[in-house]
């Protein structure tokens, strides 16, 4: 049996020994790049995920807290291969050594093209791609509602190809963030809004190019879902022709640019005035030829009846050219009223679309708006102004930031986040959070310090 006493025999607890493992796996391997195939892969509703990393001789556990996981664009699967990224370490609790995962991508194909292809082969296996629920665009659109950033090119691609096309059709801009975070919520929030306030014919969805991580908002499943559910048809104009996102899939038709998009959505109103006169010039021509026809008929029926008996037919020919004159007649003022009818039906179309009437309209719902809102603005609005402003100021001054602005901070171990309130409850080498009035201090304990001053020191 081996000899426990003595004095140069140093006894371990569990914890300490644990600590100490940790402390030399986090010297050794801070930071590390791990290749392996996925395994027991579980995500949390905290947004913790916990999995296993293994090949074909051994396998390690590995974790990885939410905002690590919150960063990871594609779906991951077990059996996927991966390369992962973080510090090595042991979890206390188990005596585990395992893998902190700061950032995981992979093997072969990038993360974004990766959660692309996931993506689009899921909605389209639910069908948000079908050519059958597609809807056609308006032939002439009175109002183009139009989905994009107000200081990009797009927007303005889009409004001079759709004025040039047609001068007097009426545009309305709801504008959005197009990359970063948060502009897939905003651009589905913009066809949402369209879709309730019914105030457009047809939707432009769009920006200009850009690097597949500019034009990843027109990739989130939100995006798509938006576009899916709006009951006015979407045009999908995003980046370049050689570009392709999810919007495009989903959407009722894919321009390849924002110009592009302006000239399908909008027909050239010249050709449409040119159309208008053809029309009208078919209908005269055919008017006319009806009328030749029937003098033609008259003639040679007068002809053949003069010679087959000139005295017996002369009255009953002459009642037959009349009747027949009056059914001729009537036959041209009804084609004539059906093409005047046409023509202003065509007329009053086009008439809606005037700038003079436009304007009217839109000067008189300015000015309803505007005596509503000087009505609903006053006194009611002052008082709340000021109640907002005592009650700010109440909580400035309750405010926990107010308190660490004068110099104070608040210590948390990490990762429980619980409270230090004594300094000989931190373990030496313990990693603790510090929260100042700006920022976080992320520190490791040396051990704790003797006390001075005034404080008591238990016996």
């Amino acid at each position: 049996m081996h000899e426990l006493s003595g004095e140069n025999k140093k006894i371990w607890t569990v914890s300490e020994l644990n600590r100490r493992a940790r402390s030399l796996l986090e010297e050794a391997f801070p930071r590390v790049w791990v290749e392996g195939e996925v395994s027991n892969f579980k995500l949390y509703p905290s947004g913790h995920a916990y999995f296993s990393l293994k090949d074909g001789e051994g396998q390690i556990s590995a974790a990885m807290f939410r905002f690590p996981t919150r960063g990871v664009k594609f779906e991951v699967r077990d059996g996927m291969a991966v390369v992962a990224c973080g510090e090595v370490t042991v979890f206390d609790r188990r005596g585990q050594y395992q893998l902190v995962v700061e950032s995981l991508a992979p093997k072969g194909k990038g993360a974004l093209q990766m959660a692309f292809e996931q993506l689009r082969d899921r909605l389209r296996e639910e069908g948000l791609f079908e050519d059958e629920r597609k809807r056609p665009l308006p032939l002439l659109p009175r109002r183009v509602g139009v989905v994009t950033s107000a200081r990009g090119a797009a927007v303005r691609d889009i409004i001079n190809v759709l004025q040039r096309r047609f001068a007097n059709i009426a545009i309305l801009l709801n504008p959005v963030r197009v990359q970063g975070e948060g502009a897939s919520r905003e651009i589905a929030d913009a066809i949402r809004e369209f879709n309730e306030m019914q105030n457009v014919d047809v939707l432009i969805v769009g920006r200009g190019g850009g690097s597949m991580e500019d034009l990843w908002a027109f990739n989130e499943e939100e995006v798509a879902r938006a576009i899916f559910e709006s009951v006015l048809p979407v045009v999908s104009a995003v980046g370049h022709e050689s570009d392709v996102t999810i919007a495009d899939f989903v959407a009722d038709l894919r321009a390849p640019t924002p110009s592009a998009a302006a000239e399908l959505v909008v027909q050239n109103k010249k050709n449409l005035e040119s159309r208008l006169e053809g029309y009208g010039g078919r209908l005269a021509a055919a008017v006319a030829g009806r009328v030749r026809e029937a003098r033609h008929g008259l003639e040679a029926l007068a002809v053949r009846r003069m010679i087959s008996d000139r005295r017996r037919h002369l009255r009953d020919l002459a009642q037959s050219a009349d009747e027949l004159g009056r059914r001729v007649r009537g036959q041209m003022e009804s084609l004539l009223n059906e093409g005047r009818q046409g023509l202003t039906r065509l007329g009053g179309a086009l008439s809606h679309l005037s700038p003079r009437a436009r304007h009217a309209l839109i000067a008189e719902r300015h000015r309803r708006a505007e005596e509503r809102l000087q009505a609903a603005v006053g006194i009611p609005l002052r008082d709340r102004r000021t109640s907002v402003a005592r009650l700010a100021a109440q909580l400035g001054a309750l405010s926990p930031l107010a308190v660490l602005a004068r110099g104070y901070s608040i210590c948390r171990l990490f990762p429980s986040m619980t409270v230090v309130k004594d300094a000989q409850s931190v373990s030496p080498r313990a990693e603790l959070s510090v929260r100042l009035h700006r920022g976080e201090l992320r520190c490791r304990a040396l051990g704790a310090a003797e006390p001075q001053g005034e404080e008591e020191v238990d016996s």
